[in-house]
């Protein structure tokens, strides 16, 4: 994205004349720790507090009688977890949102489908390194983000709490693009590992071209729960298919492997619906893509193969499948990406901030994400995750405030559950409904509209 230290507005940006909004830039105030010298506010850089330390935890003590189980309906200690709700992390999608507008000026379906390619990979870069758990969203909550500086504002929602279900839609403030999804992941403990499955679809439409795209995310496992340092590795095929064209872009994030060599790979294709390909995609989803002619790709790997030699042999063996801990590769000897000549750049990922190993590991824009830009609170529905109590308390490193109001949240939602079914009352989602998504005929949750004209009487209240 482009600089993220200007306003937070939630005016549309659409022409319209029937707009009820309002606008966070009206409310702006004054606050000597939040703005610079000249009176512009600007988004935070840091966390309120370092991250709490789970040096005195043992997870083991949790997991133990979980093996092979759903985790979805296990309570898990608040130290687990790092200061954002699932619904937060959804909308770090968006961090490079600035694909989808490149994408959007493009004349040529070939070139549209390798910038959405890029997009879906940058979409999971910010996990890396990312080994806290979110919170859990309570049934209701919701999470509202509005970037005018980079043209787009997103709602989300969580729609269902058994199973968990996370539905959002975000738009571009000029009719350019609309990006929405529903999630409901799957999490398994394997001993060693926790595996996430992000079950539910990815749809981007870019309006000015009628093309709609849609595709899974890939699977994420977190190595070493128990023992050794926490390590994070993406894998399984990620196909976007462009319901206009036909055209289909087939990615392969590669496992680690016993060598380490394919970690944080992904290679894939782009063809037509003819089947006739006309790009490779290759590069690594923690750093940066690329995209080649297939002939140039097929002549650099001839010729790497040839060169190669016994060299994989004389790979250090630092994939280990040792009883006590599966160890990372040492990403400083691991290859970088080797850039195949001719190639083109789609996407590079953005250093992280100096000190986001003591926050969380969070990106620049995860910093922000739960931020109270002034003149936000009396506008925000009352339901929006940045009024959680136990998120707000482990993000400014209170872990004992955390897990009182962790625990109280629970026994609420518990309760209100229990009340609507001796009433035998069903729960209403707000801004979305359950549908059929128009491209792929499923069950899809569907936005309805109405969030940003900020009616909000009938709120649940679920802090």
């Amino acid at each position: 994205m482009n600089s993220e230290e200007e306003f937070y507005d939630a005016e549309t940006g659409l022409e319209s004349d029937d707009s009820c909004e309002v606008s966070f830039k009206d409310a702006l105030v004054e606050d000597s720790g939040t703005t610079r010298q000249n009176g512009v506010w600007e988004r935070r850089k840091v966390l309120p507090a370092d991250m709490i330390s789970r040096n005195n935890f043992s997870m083991w003590s949790i997991l133990k009688k979980c093996i092979g189980m759903e985790l979805s309906k296990i309570a898990m200690p608040v130290v687990f977890n790092e200061p954002l709700s699932f619904l937060q992390r959804i909308s770090e999608y968006m961090e490079h949102t600035h694909l989808i507008h490149n994408a959007c000026s493009l004349s040529d379906s070939i070139d549209r489908m390798q910038v959405v390619a890029a997009f879906a990979v940058s979409a999971v870069a910010s996990q890396w390194e990312r080994t806290g758990k979110p919170f859990n969203p309570l049934l209701g909550e919701t999470y509202e983000l509005t970037r005018e500086e980079d043209g787009y504002r997103l709602i989300s929602e969580q729609v269902s709490h058994h199973p968990p279900i996370s539905a959002f839609h975000a738009e571009s403030l000029k009719p350019e693009f609309e990006f929405h999804g529903t999630i409901y992941p799957k999490l398994k403990f394997w001993g060693k590992s926790v595996e996430a499955e992000p079950k539910g679809t990815m749809t981007l439409e870019l309006l000015k071209h009628k093309e709609a795209y849609t595709w899974t995310n890939p699977m994420c496992c977190v190595h070493n729960i128990i023992l050794g340092k926490l390590w994070i590795e993406q894998y399984g095929t990620v196909e976007i298919v462009n319901h206009s064209t036909g055209d289909k872009c087939v990615l392969n994030f590669r496992p680690c492997g016993l060598f380490g060599k394919e970690l944080h790979k992904v290679e894939g294709y782009i063809q037509d619906k003819s089947k006739k390909k006309h790009r490779v995609i290759y590069g690594k989803w923690t750093e940066c893509m690329y995209s080649v002619d297939p002939k140039l790709y097929d002549v650099s790997k001839k010729a790497e193969k040839k060169a190669g030699g016994n060299a994989r042999k004389q790979k250090p063996e630092n994939c280990a499948e040792g009883d006590e801990a599966d160890e990372m590769p040492d990403v400083q000897d691991c290859e970088t990406v080797t850039v195949i000549p001719g190639s083109a750049l789609l996407w590079k990922i953005r250093p992280r901030p100096p000190k986001s190993e003591q926050m969380y590991n969070f990106t620049s824009f995860a910093m922000t994400l739960n931020e109270l830009e002034p003149g936000m609170e009396g506008l925000l529905a009352p339901t929006d995750c940045r009024l959680r109590p136990d998120l707000k308390a482990m993000e400014d490193g209170d872990l004992d405030g955390a897990s009182v109001e962790k625990e109280r949240l629970e026994e609420k939602q518990r309760a209100a559950r229990k009340e609507r079914s001796k009433d035998e009352e069903e729960w209403n989602t707000r801004w979305f409904q359950m549908g059929t998504n128009p491209h792929t005929g499923n069950e899809d949750w569907l936005y309805t509209g109405g969030y940003f004209e900020r009616n909000f009487v009938e709120s649940p209240n679920i802090y």
